[in-house]
């Protein structure tokens, strides 16, 4: 026994299709497409409308020439694959909504667990912003309190794209909570999860790593790098920018890897700028953009306050995109007041 639906939907095709044949007026028509969307609704397949079409023609003209019924059986042919074609489009459909369900979970999820509050330190300033290319995001960054009068920030990528991408931050980032809280050297806090990321991910990935710990008693920044984005250090008494440069393999590639700490002073006022590949590679219709012309935009800001600063300079660089960012995109300010 037929669905009532499907009955329902026989009935309006029939009452349509007589009334247009009667006076073949255009507004009759307009009520197809609304019969359209209850017919896959209610998983009416092509052929079968062809039959039912067939069936009222019939009906409403015993003499219907045999040409004209015959013609049917080749539509008929063709709307069976259109058929199978089309329940494996709506059946496709069904899935990517299901699977675009579980990604905004697991993008809710990874939001919770890469959280990272700025944090409120005596004597220090901090501006972050971090903006995803896609619903997760490859970047992470984070500030721990490392014993008394010391914080540490990270920013790490993963050289990769998607899910997987994303997952592996996760697991990174997990492991370099459980590594921090006590003040280990950046050569510690790198090597120690340089082992983790070469056991736990997949080969055609690894991850580049930024991790600085500012002393506030002394105005002491130490840090070290995996393969990461040259940092850039403010000086507020030349107001002249300068490389916070560090070389390292980047996490993942080789287990014994060693990674070498470097030392800067900060003096009151002066700022310290981390930043992911989403910032240095810019792409405008020129191409990337310089790294003069990076500093040029920082330089135009520079008298803003940190989190003020790094918002506009993000404001400023997904413009001269058109507003498509082409990686995922982090970047860190921290400033001695």
């Amino acid at each position: 026994m037929e669905d009532r639906e499907i009955k329902e939907f026989k009935e309006k095709y029939r009452e349509i299709m007589l009334k247009y044949l009667e006076h073949q007026d255009e507004e009759i028509l307009y009520s197809c497409e609304r019969l359209t969307r209850e017919a896959m609704e209610n998983r009416v397949s092509p052929e079968e409308v062809v039959n039912l079409h067939r069936s009222i023609l019939e009906e409403y003209d015993a003499d219907l020439p045999e040409y004209v019924s015959s013609s049917f059986d080749v539509l008929l042919e063709m709307m069976v694959g259109y058929g199978l074609a089309h329940m494996e489009h709506l059946s496709l459909r069904t899935e990517q909504i299901a699977l675009r369900r579980e990604i905004a979970q697991a993008e809710d999820m990874q939001k919770t667990m890469m959280k990272s509050d700025i944090p409120m330190v005596k004597g220090l300033e901090v501006g972050a912003v971090s903006v995803p290319m896609r619903q997760m995001s490859g970047d992470f960054y984070s500030f721990t309190n490392e014993g008394e009068n010391k914080i540490s920030v990270t920013l790490a990528d993963v050289i990769g794209k998607g899910i997987p991408a994303a997952f592996s931050m996760s697991m990174l980032k997990y492991a370099a909570d459980n590594y921090g809280g006590d003040a280990k050297t950046p050569s510690e806090m790198l090597q120690n999860l340089n082992a983790v990321a070469e056991t736990n991910i997949a080969d055609n990935m690894f991850i580049t790593m930024f991790y600085g710990l500012y002393d506030t008693a002394h105005h002491l920044f130490e840090f070290a790098s995996a393969g990461h984005e040259v940092g850039l250090y403010f000086s507020a008494k030349t107001r002249q920018f300068t490389d916070l440069y560090a070389r390292g393999l980047p996490l993942g590639i080789d287990r014994s890897a060693t990674y070498r700490a470097f030392e800067k002073e900060v003096e009151p006022d002066d700022m310290i700028f981390i930043m992911s590949d989403g910032v240095t590679e810019t792409r405008t219709a020129e191409g990337f953009i310089e790294r003069e012309d990076l500093i040029a935009v920082f330089k135009e800001r520079i008298d803003l306050p940190p989190q003020r600063l790094v918002k506009e300079v993000y404001d400023h660089l997904c413009k001269v995109q058109d507003y498509e960012l082409r990686d995922d995109f982090t970047l860190i300010c921290l400033k001695r007041v």
